[in-house]
């Protein structure tokens, strides 16, 4: 499928001297980014849907964990400590 792109004059100035400096063309150079772009916006939508998925599972349940305690559990480990994992309880 044939793919044409109006590319402001600045932009393809930066982009010939970014691919110059990798030693690539400037197509190459654009199609690494194009794809790029699109593994973050698709590790993103994973995210988002697993996200929305845990979140149903947990109303579901009817059971979670306090943010604060999940945060003061991330942070004494993050600190190197062996904190004790919190517990689900029923959400209200």
């Amino acid at each position: 499928m044939p793919v044409s792109l109006r590319i402001p004059e600045a932009v393809k100035k930066r982009v010939a001297r970014r691919a110059l400096a990798q030693q690539t063309t400037a197509h190459a150079f654009m199609l690494d980014a194009i794809h790029e772009k699109l593994v973050a916006e698709e590790a993103r939508a994973a995210f988002h849907a697993e996200a929305r998925r845990r979140l149903a599972r947990m109303k579901r349940l009817g059971k979670g964990i306090p943010a604060n305690q999940v945060f003061e559990y991330l942070l004494a480990r993050a600190r190197g400590r062996k904190p004790v994992r919190p517990r689900t309880r029923k959400i209200a």
